[in-house]
């Protein structure tokens, strides 16, 4: 009797055992913002941990620069099933390695300024690069690059090397002024106060009063106005256009969890997982969904500015080094 009760309940612990076995992990290489208490990723994984009977893991490094580095590095060997947060300024790089697939999802319902779309990378978030400040201490805020170099203004900003502002800036730049990039880069020089490996470390120093405005993003006040309940920021509206910074996923080819890295993405552009995206990530959601006050306190840019990434991949490491030569 003994024996067969006690039979019974190993058969049903190793049943047990073969379910919890089944339970697949979804493994996201993301960056460490995104992954962080404060950040997107752990509501998202909550969210949808509630009806997918699989754990999210978020795996974060220091940007989605390193994301793809460290998938690269790991190559086919990688845990990685989906790479998250890398824009639109290195989608081709990321293509050129060869380690991803394409997601064949409907995207149609999406909006994305200017159309923006691609059959490997999933958009699920974007913004516009600003500089910002504090309207209590800058009366008269440029309204162009040709203005701000004119004025006695300070700014910080990003190394393109390093960080995704940073080298958005430089594209920014390029996308106005062409082949004159390199000498407003001699002209914007002497306005430079820092230039930070990271966007935290500027934005910081500029909260410290360290200079006139920084390198961020127009939806950066709306989280002082909705966090700290304070509407003394804003963006400087650049009448030539603001660069478009677009966030997106991308299937591994090598994961093993292919269907469930598309039942995430697709369900990562639904108005559920977007809801949790403007005040978590503090950028423009991709559906169609009612945004929270503080992000209308000021309009979108006019015009929206973007290379395209193929063109990007072929010449940003020149367009880093010509405004790296202007600093010298």
């Amino acid at each position: 009797m003994f024996s067969k009760y006690f039979l019974s309940l190993i058969l049903v612990l190793l049943s047990f055992g073969a379910l919890a076995q089944e339970k697949p992990t979804l493994n996201i290489y993301t960056y460490d913002s995104f992954a962080a208490d404060w950040g997107p990723g752990p509501k998202l994984k909550e969210k949808f941990e509630q009806n997918c009977n699989c754990t999210i893991n978020l795996i974060a490094a220091s940007n989605s620069i390193s994301s793809l580095r460290k998938i690269q590095l790991e190559g086919e060997q990688t845990k990685a099933d989906i790479l998250l947060g890398i824009d639109t300024s290195i989608a081709a790089q990321a293509l050129e390695t060869g380690l991803f697939i394409k997601h064949e999802i409907d995207v149609s319902d999406i909006n994305i300024p200017n159309g923006w779309s691609s059959d490997y990378f999933v958009p699920f978030d974007y913004g516009y690069f600003a500089f910002v400040y504090n309207k209590e201490k800058l009366k008269n805020p440029p309204t162009s690059f040709d203005d701000l170099i004119k004025q006695d203004i300070k700014i910080i900003v990003q190394d393109p090397r390093s960080s995704t502002p940073g080298l958005g800036l430089v594209l920014w730049i390029k996308s106005i002024y062409k082949e004159q990039a390199k000498q407003v880069w001699s002209e914007l020089k002497p306005k430079i106060v820092t230039m930070t490996k990271g966007w935290s470390e500027s934005y910081n120093l500029f909260l410290k009063g360290e200079a006139d405005m920084v390198l961020s993003y127009t939806t950066s006040p709306a989280y002082h106005k909705i966090v700290e309940d304070d509407d003394r920021f804003e963006f400087a509206q650049f009448e030539k256009g603001h660069y478009l910074q677009i966030e997106v996923g991308v299937i591994v080819k090598s994961s093993k969890n292919q269907k469930l890295a598309k039942q995430f993405l697709v369900w990562l552009i639904s108005k559920e997982a977007q809801e949790i995206i403007p005040t978590t990530n503090w950028m423009y959601p991709v559906a169609n969904i009612e945004l929270p006050k503080g992000f209308m306190e000021q309009e979108k840019p006019k015009v929206a500015l973007l290379i395209d990434e193929k063109i990007v991949f072929e010449n940003s490491e020149a367009w880093i080094l010509e405004m790296l030569d202007a600093f010298k």
